[in-house]
Order: C-alpha cells, then sequence, then structure tokens
C-alpha cells in the first residue's frame, strides 16, 4: 500500500530535507512525487540543467526506504522559455492570450511547448531511469485542469489536421456536421476553426468533435511523454492524475494508454453528503481500469485553499475517506501535499505537515492512518458488483451543448442514479455501452442521448442473455454526430425496450435546477417562472413517484406497462414499462424521477434482477464497499450508526455492528463470521 504526498523540496532549504525524511519514516510514508513543478529548478535555460539538488534527494530518499514518484516537470513551463517562444501560450474562446505567472500557460497543440518537454523528458529520463530509487513516473500533472479548451492558432491547424485524418474528404465532414444548415457547407479543411466564440450557437456537431479533439490533443502529449521514457529504458509503471469524472478527458480512452490510474479528488466538508461524490470518483476510477489497483494521487488532508469557504475535516473523517479509497480498489493513499507551503497561491492548503506543527490533531492523524495502512494486507481490487451504471462521455459532451428540449446535465443526472444506489448498499461499477457486460444482473442507463449503433447492439445482447436493462427518459436520441436517425427516436433500443417514443414533452425545471448556466453548456434557465408544468407524477406499489424534466409520450408495442402518469397532460399514459426480450428485461421510464422515486424504482428493480445489497439496517450515511472478499464500512454520519452485514451469499452476520461517527471497519472474511469480525475490529479506525 503506497502512502505518501506529494514532496517540494525545492521550495524548502536542503538543511529541511533531513527532518522530512525523519518525519515521513515517523508517518510510515513510502512514496513520494518530486518534481512536479521543478521545470525552471531542473532547467535554468535551454541547453543548462541543475542535477545536483536532484540527485542528492533522491539519494537520500532511498537511503530511508522511501520510493519516488518521479515527476516529468512539464506541467509548468518556466519564464526563459515563455520569453523565447511566448507563440506557446494558449488562447480563450475570445481569442484572448492567457499570460504566464500561474499554471499550464501552453497550448496543448504547442510544437514549441512539445519539442521543449520532449527534451526534458528526455534528459530526466536518460538520468533517473535506473534510478533505485524511483518507483513510479508521473507524466505532467492533471492535464486540463485549467485549460479545458484551446483556441490558439496552433489548435487551429492541429484540429484541421485531427478532422481530415477522422473524416478523410471535407464532403463526409459536410455530411455529418450537416453543414447544410446555416449555409455552412465547407470546401476545404482550412476553413474550419475552433468553436471561438460566435454571434449565437455553434454547429453542434462542430462543437462535439472540438471536445473529442482536445481530448485526444492532451492525450498525445501524455502518449508523447510516455513512449520517450520507455524508450529511454524506463521499466517503472507510467501515470498521469486523473480528476474524477472530469469532462475535457475521455477517460475510457485515456485508461489503456496509462499502466495504473492515478485520481485527485477533494470532496468538500462543508457539503455532508459530498462523500458520496468520492465515492462516484472512486467507483468510477476503479472501473476505468478493471481488475487493477488504483491510487488515490492527491487529497487534502485537512481544508484547501480554493473554494469560497474552504472548511477544516471533522476529526478522523480523513482517514474516512482514506479508508473509502481503499474499499473501492485503491492501493496508494496520498495527499497534496507533504510540508505546507509558507509562499504561493496554495500556502493556506492543508498537508501532512502543517504550518501549525507536530503538535497538531492533523499530524496525529497522519502518523495513526500511516499504522492502519502498513497493517493491511493485499487485496483484490474487483468490487464482484452485479450493478452498472452507463457513463459515456461522448454523451456527457452532447447533453450538455445546450439547445435541447430542456437544460438538463449528463453528469448531474448520472451522479443522482448513482447516489441512489450507494443510499440503497449497493456495489456498483461504470461501463461503456460498448464494453463488457457480462457478470451484471442489472445495467442502468440515465439519458443516453447518444448512443452509437455498437452500443445499442451491446446493450440488446445483454438483455438477450438474461440481463435486466433500465433506461431512463431522453436516451438513444441521436447517433454519434448529435444527429437523428431515421425513424425517429429511441431506435437502437426500441426492440428491446419495446416502446416508441413520439414527443419528449418538456417541464419546467426544479427550482433547485434553474440555474445560470454557463456559455455552451445548457444555456441559462434563471429566468424560467413558475409557469407550465413541473412535475409528472405517477404511482409505483402504492407511492407516488414525482418525475421531472421530462413527461415524454411513449406507445407501447410489446411492453408491459407497469406505471401511468397520474397528473399533467399526460394523465393515465404509460411512464414506466416492462418487456420481455430474449431471457432477459428491458426497463423504460418516460421521466426523469425524484431522489426517492429513484431509490424506490432502484430497490425494487434490483431485487427483481436478484441483486442484494451489502449491508441492511443501515441509514444512508453509512457506506459499504466490497473489494474481493472484504467488505469496508464507514459511517460518514455524525452520530453512531447501527446495521446488520451480509455475507456476500446473502446471508446475514449474526449480530448487529455499531459505528462511531467517522470510523470504519474491514470484515476480511466472506463468511462473516464472529470470528471475522473479531478479527476486523483490530482495524476499526
Amino acid at each position: 500500500m503506497y502512502y505518501g504526498a506529494d514532496y517540494y523540496p525545492e521550495q524548502w532549504p536542503e538543511e529541511v530535507w533531513e527532518e522530512d525524511v525523519a518525519l515521513m519514516r515517523e508517518a510510515k510514508v513510502n512514496l513520494v512525487n518530486v518534481g512536479i513543478f521543478a521545470w525552471s529548478r531542473i532547467q535554468c535555460a535551454e541547453d543548462q540543467y541543475d542535477w545536483g539538488w536532484l540527485d542528492r534527494l533522491l539519494d537520500l530518499l532511498h537511503r530511508n526506504g522511501i520510493g519516488v514518484g518521479l515527476a516529468t516537470a512539464t506541467a509548468s513551463p518556466p519564464p526563459w522559455a515563455i520569453e523565447r517562444y511566448p507563440e506557446m501560450l494558449p488562447h480563450n474562446a475570445d481569442g484572448v492570450v492567457l499570460s504566464p505567472g500561474s499554471r499550464q500557460h501552453f497550448a496543448p497543440t504547442s510544437p514549441e511547448y512539445a519539442r521543449l518537454a520532449a527534451a526534458l523528458v528526455t534528459a530526466i529520463a536518460e538520468r533517473y531511469a535506473d534510478h533505485p530509487a524511483v518507483k513510479l513516473w508521473h507524466v505532467n500533472n492533471e492535464y486540463g485542469c485549467h485549460l479545458h479548451y484551446d483556441y490558439s492558432p496552433h489548435a487551429q491547424v492541429a484540429f484541421q489536421r485531427w478532422l481530415h485524418s477522422r473524416y478523410k474528404s471535407i464532403e463526409h465532414l459536410n455530411a455529418a456536421w450537416g453543414t447544410a444548415f446555416w449555409s455552412q457547407i465547407y470546401t476545404g479543411f482550412e476553413q474550419i476553426l475552433p468553436p471561438r466564440r460566435a454571434p449565437y450557437a455553434i454547429n453542434p456537431a462542430h462543437g462535439l468533435d472540438f471536445k473529442r479533439f482536445t481530448s485526444d490533443a492532451l492525450l498525445d502529449l501524455y502518449t508523447m511523454e510516455r513512449d520517450i521514457l520507455r524508450a529511454s529504458g524506463a521499466t517503472q509503471p507510467i501515470t498521469t492524475n486523473f480528476m474524477g469524472a472530469f469532462p475535457p478527458a475521455d477517460y475510457w480512452k485515456w485508461a489503456r494508454e496509462v499502466d495504473v490510474i492515478a485520481d485527485d479528488c477533494y470532496p468538500d466538508p462543508n457539503l455532508p453528503e459530498s462523500f458520496r461524490d468520492a465515492a462516484f470518483a472512486r467507483d468510477l476510477m476503479r472501473s476505468l481500469k478493471p481488475g487493477t489497483p488504483w491510487i488515490l494521487m492527491e487529497q487534502s488532508t485537512n481544508a484547501v485553499n480554493w473554494r469560497p469557504t474552504n472548511a477544516p475535516k471533522a476529526p478522523r473523517q480523513m482517514a474516512a475517506l482514506s479508508m473509502q479509497a481503499v474499499g473501492h480498489g485503491a492501493d496508494g493513499i496520498m495527499f497534496f501535499q507533504w510540508r505546507q507551503s509558507r509562499r504561493g497561491v496554495e500556502k493556506f492548503h492543508s498537508a501532512m505537515v502543517p504550518h501549525a506543527g507536530l503538535d497538531t490533531r492533523v499530524w496525529r492523524e497522519v502518523v495513526q492512518l500511516g499504522a492502519q495502512l502498513e497493517d493491511l494486507a493485499v487485496m483484490p481490487p474487483e468490487s464482484h458488483a452485479r450493478i452498472a451504471i452507463v457513463f459515456d462521455w461522448e454523451c456527457w459532451w452532447a447533453l450538455n451543448s445546450g439547445h435541447h428540449p430542456v437544460g438538463i446535465r449528463y453528469d448531474e443526472i448520472v451522479q443522482r442514479w448513482y447516489s441512489a444506489l450507494h443510499k440503497l448498499h449497493f456495489s456498483i461499477d461504470f461501463v461503456q455501452s460498448t464494453g463488457d457486460l457480462d457478470g451484471y444482473a442489472l445495467v442502468i442507463a440515465p439519458s443516453l442521448y447518444l448512443l452509437s449503433e455498437g452500443g445499442a447492439e451491446n446493450l440488446a445482447s445483454f438483455v438477450d442473455r438474461g440481463g435486466h436493462l433500465l433506461v431512463t427518459a431522453f436516451s438513444d436520441v441521436v447517433d454519434e454526430n448529435d444527429a437523428f436517425r431515421t425513424g425517429g427516436f429511441l431506435v437502437g433500443l426500441q426492440g428491446v425496450l419495446g416502446v416508441r417514443v413520439e414527443d419528449f414533452g418538456a417541464l419546467v425545471p426544479p427550482p433547485a435546477a434553474r440555474t445560470s448556466r454557463s456559455a455552451g453548456d445548457a444555456g441559462s434557465s434563471e429566468n424560467l417562472g413558475p409557469v407550465g408544468e413541473m412535475e409528472a407524477p405517477f404511482a409505483w406499489h402504492g407511492r407516488t413517484i414525482v418525475g421531472h424534466y421530462f413527461a415524454e409520450e411513449i406507445h407501447t408495442d410489446t411492453a408491459e406497462i407497469l406505471g401511468v402518469f397520474s397528473g399533467g397532460r399526460l394523465r393515465g399514459r404509460p411512464a414506466l414499462t416492462r418487456n420481455t426480450r430474449g431471457s432477459g428485461l428491458g426497463y423504460y421510464v418516460a421521466t426523469i424521477p425524484d431522489d426517492p422515486g429513484m431509490e424506490a424504482l432502484l430497490a425494487d428493480i434490483s431485487k427483481a434482477a436478484g441483486v442484494r445489497p451489502e449491508i441492511t439496517n443501515a441509514s444512508e450515511w453509512v457506506e459499504a464497499a466490497r473489494r474481493g472478499a472484504t467488505l469496508t464500512i464507514i459511517n460518514h454520519g455524525s452520530t453512531v450508526e447501527t446495521f446488520t452485514a451480509r455475507s456476500a451469499s446473502g446471508g446475514e452476520c449474526p449480530a448487529p455492528m455499531q459505528l462511531a461517527p467517522y470510523d470504519w471497519v474491514m470484515i476480511e472474511k466472506p463468511s462473516l463470521g464472529v470470528g471475522a469480525l473479531g478479527q476486523a475490529a483490530s482495524l476499526n479506525g
């Protein structure tokens, strides 16, 4: 189990290093990331390197048994590079050049940046590929974090080249984009610009392809550095840090290129339910590369510095969130950063060694967590989840672009379905619509607006083989070019679900969703008044489920009607259907239920699919995460919680269990016998 932090010794005099190493050993730290923002310290001019300090540091860490995740240092070009090559700076959508003085101040498609970065990585790899301290390579840092999209002249040329590679001919592009609309027919790729600020909305297919291009352009930088490392003889694992469900980068595609998934995650202590957002990210990271443990590369020991209000974590909350990551498949628990900075933008960001010193709660919890992690046995990363949620970046890009019947955010809708399952204490995986669905009993496809032909065929095959599929409103609407298919809506899944969609029936969004959107997202809904229908209720097993956003007008072909709308313009029309297909079942809900409605539907449909929760009789503040044969249970609430655990076969533990706030327990044997509980108690946080 890796334990450690980002370490910035270049910010401190060398006499502090010995103290740092001694404290690392006390805290059981065994890995630190070094050099992430050290480009200007390593290379003070284009032809001048200073290796002495880094040589001494790596030797010191190695002598003390501390491994290094050595960064390629390319995340922040030094001032001399910008002075000499100002054309590498990025541009925003208004054409404004973004200046240096921060970080990520480079256009990802800049040839000058790529050449300088390649030279730096080559020099670092040739010097340290065989250094015994180096256990991991950390390429760049948080690609696209601050610069989601670049609209520079470099991006323009690269985008045109990318489009030519994708479509081969301008005629094929015109057909895919539907450029006959608004007189946009192109006669050459050189006429196509990045979707900069325009008088009104841009072509949706244009915007979708630019997002695909941006993800690929960032990935090209990663693979360039990775390939240099390998060519230089580096044999250690190579990675870069992801950022949960991050919009600009399609991490399904990225996951194939990294040796190990690494993630940065900062749930907000001001939001009591943010632990569920963190669980979403952890399950996503595990799902991106099944069967391979991942690393929580960054989190905070306490408060961060970049929110409007930076609340501290509660006592023991840092350990609870760390063990949450372990329970969801992580084999590394790390922090930003080791020693709290005295200067710079992040000087208020917490660290393993705080400004207030060692006689602090933070340091005591850091030392305690290190000892607990050291005691953990090796566990396989698999969740053995039997429920999966389809999560698709291209659908996200297309659905959040706006100009739809009603403004919804794909990521928020998926998060809500995940949260409903999480509150019910199920293990959950994420999948692609085209991914391997074997082993799952229930697959949920929330608002899968963009669905490829291959994705539709894969989901249909899953049902044919006996799976249960739940599809929700505004799914299977367009193809991969954001265009309607011949035949209307729900074309790919119509045979699976046994229904046809005639109209989407937009509703006024609920008040909490009527917030101002950024340009290019879902438009602004802040001026909507209390007019029109806001809710689409329907009955389900004796209770009323309230639907929002859509009240679709659907017609059943072969499907059975399970629920009808009980109010509004579609009173008496189908709201929830079930269709038998092959050996499985396809469910369709013609609206987006409220949170209690999602929980009610999922409780019943999961039971019908033969899936049991991991624990019972527990509140929504208790989390259960299965990893192999180990069940990690955490109380994220503010009161003592009592619950009953289950074995993998569904049998209940002989006695209820209790956990105090932010305590956790690991049950290490699938039988969940008394002996297993006694053993687990020794690891209780």
